[in-house]
């Protein structure tokens, strides 16, 4: 069916180029020829205009001069494109086109392309994305390839933490001990070893044990294995998001894992989510925002990267918030109106993107003046309508307007 589609469009591409080459000589003489007879017709028709008295003498040589040249450049061309159609230069050429748009179609397909590939429903991309998930390579032999450690690494350096890591073969339950070899370690570019001294402090710790030292120790493994997310590494993810279900490393580490396999589809939305609802200094915010754009294209979303600096997709500040935490409930609540006021006349007088109504629209939410959040809705909709991946925003808006607390009387 593809190539019966294929040759179906080359055919009627070459078509509209190749038959105005054919039909132009032939279209050509048949002008001139009507032009030749055109002009006979009019100097036998100066003779009866004579007989009628129509015309002077003096006009009638004048008039028969003027045709007379006509008569010859069409008598010209006619000859001119009798011969171009004797010549085999218009069908060369003719076939030259069909051969060049038929042989540059299937070259890039070959380059760009991929013969041979049967059809892929998307069952079958997820079974084999699944697949691709059980089957990966361990974190061992990733590690095993990995390019070389590019890091210098003095030796003396080398020596203290040799010291280190022998001194706590004696004290297992060092907990500054470990930490400080997993910083050393890590600052010589040794990133296996300092992952396995991470898992130590995990384990000297305990029920103590945060999600960040977990998705510090994920983020040694990856780095180790030169950005690839090992099941292990995946494991130890997982944790820390049973922990703490925002975090912002494993959330990235789990997005770049799932594109790895396969499912740009959830990858995008992953990074999509964590990007809009990150401050623009997160370590992790300029890695999403240069690899993105590519895994919105993998997973066949259109999508408009939010400006560099964008405020997050979410209500007033929360450290702001926090540090108004000796105020009054009155003299806090005004504060907070008066953010969330300020954007508002902000994007009612410049205008602003996507991702700023929708904070605009939870920041009312948050304040319960619901009325006001959907007058927003209402208005975000009307100046970004056709823009799905705004409206999208929006929706997504709304759904917390449904758990809003009820506005302040």
């Amino acid at each position: 069916m593809f190539w019966l589609a294929a040759v179906l469009l080359i055919t009627i591409s070459t078509l509209f180029i190749a038959l105005p080459l054919l039909r132009g000589a032939a279209e050509s003489d048949a002008q001139a020829h009507s032009d030749v007879d055109f002009y006979r017709a009019q100097l036998a028709a100066l003779d009866k205009d004579v007989a009628r008295a129509v015309i002077t003498a003096e006009e009638v040589a004048s008039a028969r001069v003027e045709i007379s040249r006509r008569l010859l450049e069409a008598d010209k061309r006619h000859a001119q494109a009798e011969d171009a159609i004797a010549r085999p230069a218009r069908p060369l050429v003719a076939g030259l086109v069909v051969l060049t748009i038929a042989g540059t179609g299937f070259g890039m397909y070959l380059s760009y392309g991929a013969p041979g590939v049967q059809d892929q429903p998307l069952v079958a991309r997820y079974q084999a994305a699944e697949d691709l998930r059980q089957n990966r390579p361990s974190q061992a032999e990733a590690v095993s390839v990995a390019p070389e450690n590019p890091y210098q690494q003095l030796p003396e350096d080398v020596a203290l933490i040799e010291q280190l890591r022998q001194a706590l073969a004696s004290r297992p339950d060092d907990l500054r001990g470990y930490q400080l070899l997993v910083a050393n370690e890590a600052r010589l570019g040794r990133f296996e070893p300092a992952s396995q001294a991470q898992a130590q402090v995990i384990r000297i710790l305990g029920d103590q044990a945060t999600a960040q030292h977990y998705a510090d120790q994920a983020d040694l493994m990856i780095l180790a294995a030169n950005s690839y997310v090992s099941p292990e590494a995946e494991d130890v993810l997982r944790q820390a998001l049973e922990r703490d279900p925002r975090n912002g490393t494993a959330r990235f580490y789990i997005g770049l894992m799932l594109a790895q396999i396969g499912r740009a589809d959830v990858g995008f939305e992953t990074w999509r989510r964590l990007l809009e609802e990150s401050q623009p200094d997160d370590l992790w915010v300029p890695a999403i925002r240069s690899q993105i754009m590519q895994a919105s294209q993998a997973a066949g979303v259109r999508y408009e990267l939010p400006p560099e600096g964008a405020a997050p997709l979410r209500g007033p500040d929360q450290a702001a918030i926090d540090a108004a935490s000796e105020m009054t409930p009155e003299d806090r609540r005004a504060m907070i109106e008066g953010m969330v006021a300020s954007l508002g006349q902000r994007l009612a007088e410049e205008g602003g993107s996507a991702q700023e109504w929708a904070q605009l629209i939870v920041g009312r939410a948050v304040l319960g003046d619901t009325d006001g959040a959907r007058a927003v809705l209402a208005e975000a909709r009307e100046v970004f309508a056709g823009n799905s991946d705004a409206l999208a925003m929006f929706d997504q808006a709304e759904a917390q307007l449904e758990n809003a607390p009820e506005a302040n009387q």
